[in-house]
């Protein structure tokens, strides 16, 4: 049987060819293992060789239509088994690059794909059920035991190997659930299980709750005839054509749009693109969604000094949290840049 041909899928940092000023570059390939190809070829010793490198820039990849097929034709040149991308930790850009590169090669190229990231990363709430995700530290400083574990997953699913539980194997879970038999019955390990929390003894849950973070709403403004506004909204809402190209789903960003001189959304001008709800009656009327008439109004009235000059919008629908806290905390950033003293958030 011949050795396992391996790609290895790198950004362009992890490629040597730049940091962020190089972000944009565009697809390329290299020979052999690099930079953490070396450790993870290290890993995979002689049950697999890595036999090219093909890297793309970061911005490229997640911005450029068609960045995937060029990324995908260059793999699929070198006739390999295995797609190993990353690991991406916590990135975000390298992540979701690393998950779609590898969806799409299982799916297209028919291969083995296997990536590695932070179990609390955007692209791991977005791939996790369609990728073989080792579970990895949220920086480089986890890289050797990474590779470590990206190889041994890799070969095990290469040669049909069933894994073992996540905790144990080393990767995110993946939402399938997978049936045996325990000896002992469910009402006895339940019992069992509250007896040792209790007694503040060590146990472990058969179903893990989802844990999110508490965020304390903020004080109310003191003054709101002198506040500063600002509009938000989680609807989709984008001029029409949407030429900025906001996702229905699974937002990758968040957009803003000027809206100083203008007392009302027309039709002509916006629309909504959310895929997770009927938009007939928004499109009809935008102002339904981010109601600007209505807070030009009460601007007017002085109920507030002023509305920001700029609106901000992504889509909600079937948002990863963790990318959506991202969109939060860098909206604030420019906010209170802008001295912007309050928002008005609507949602679909």
């Amino acid at each position: 049987m011949s050795t396992p041909r391996v790609v290895h899928y790198l950004n362009q940092f992890f490629a040597g060819v730049g940091s962020e000023e190089q972000a944009d570059t565009p697809p390329g390939r290299k020979e052999g293992p690099i930079g953490p190809g070396l450790p993870l070829q290290a890993a995979l010793g002689d049950r697999a060789q890595v036999v090219a490198t093909v890297y793309c820039g970061d911005n490229y990849a997640v911005e450029r239509e068609g960045a995937v097929d060029e990324i995908l034709a260059l793999i699929a040149r070198e006739h390999p088994d295995i797609l190993i991308a990353g690991p991406a930790f916590a990135a975000g850009r390298y992540g979701l690059a690393c998950g779609e590169v590898c969806a799409r090669a299982e799916a297209e190229l028919g291969i083995t794909a296997v990536s590695g990231m932070h179990a609390e990363s955007t692209a791991a709430d977005l791939y996790r059920t369609r990728v073989l995700l080792a579970s990895t530290r949220d920086t480089a400083l986890g890289m050797a035991d990474a590779v470590q574990t990206m190889a041994r997953l890799a070969l095990a699913r290469y040669q049909g190997e069933t894994l073992g539980p996540p905790a144990e194997a080393g990767y995110i879970p993946t939402g399938e659930r997978v049936y045996f038999f325990h000896e002992q019955p469910a009402a006895e390990r339940a019992v069992a299980m509250l007896l040792a929390k209790v007694r503040g003894e060590p146990y472990t849950t058969e179903w893990a709750v989802p844990q999110y973070h508490r965020v304390d709403p903020a004080p109310p403004i003191g003054d709101l005839a002198s506040a500063r506004v600002a509009l938000i909204t989680t609807g989709g809402l984008v001029p029409t054509g949407n030429p900025d190209r906001l996702e229905a789903a699974y937002a990758s960003k968040w957009l803003k749009y000027p809206i100083s001189g203008l007392d009302d959304l027309v039709p002509e001008h916006w629309t909504s693109i959310h895929g997770g709800f009927n938009t007939t009656n928004i499109n009809e009327d935008p102002d339904r969604m981010a109601p600007l008439d209505a807070l030009r109004a009460l601007e007017r009235e002085g109920v507030f000094r002023e509305l920001h000059e700029l609106m901000y919008t992504t889509t909600g629908n079937t948002a990863a949290i963790p990318t959506m806290r991202r969109f939060g905390q860098e909206m604030v950033r420019e906010l209170h840049a802008a001295e912007v003293d309050g928002v008005i958030l609507t949602s679909a």
